[in-house]
């Protein structure tokens, strides 16, 4: 059973930076997708940044410059460092995982229903 767990979040002033992480278990064996996605208030859930087991990112061009996905393989932890925090990254960030199979092509544009696993999510506010 795949579990996830997001921490990381709180509140920052613009131009600030923060750094999430996502402690996760049970992911396939197999080729493998994982990622960020965001929800603000009143919006659906917009995919951020992804990788795929090949190691291979992909960024949606709201944070492309921005933000950096990256894993720690051997510690099962899934990064996501924020720089030039703007307010409107305000949101509740969430990680989120399935096997290559399903999240098929491995990017941010996949809609987030088709996506098996989440974690929790983690709040991430950016304001003066």
């Amino acid at each position: 059973q795949v579990q996830l767990v997001e921490s990381g979040g709180g509140s920052v002033q613009p131009g600030g930076s923060l750094r999430l992480s996502c402690v996760h278990s049970g992911l396939t064996h197999g080729p493998y997708c994982v990622g960020w996605y965001r929800q603000a208030p009143g919006k659906g859930r917009e995919g951020i940044a992804t990788l795929g087991s090949d190691a291979w990112t992909t960024y949606a061009d709201s944070v492309k410059g921005r933000f950096t996905i990256s894993q720690d393989n051997a510690n099962q932890i899934l990064y996501l460092h924020m720089n030039s925090l703007k307010p409107e990254d305000t949101a509740r960030y969430f990680c989120a995982s399935d096997a290559l199979v399903s999240w098929n092509p491995c990017t941010p544009q996949v809609h987030y229903e088709t996506i098996e696993d989440w974690g929790q999510g983690t709040q991430v506010t950016v304001s003066s």
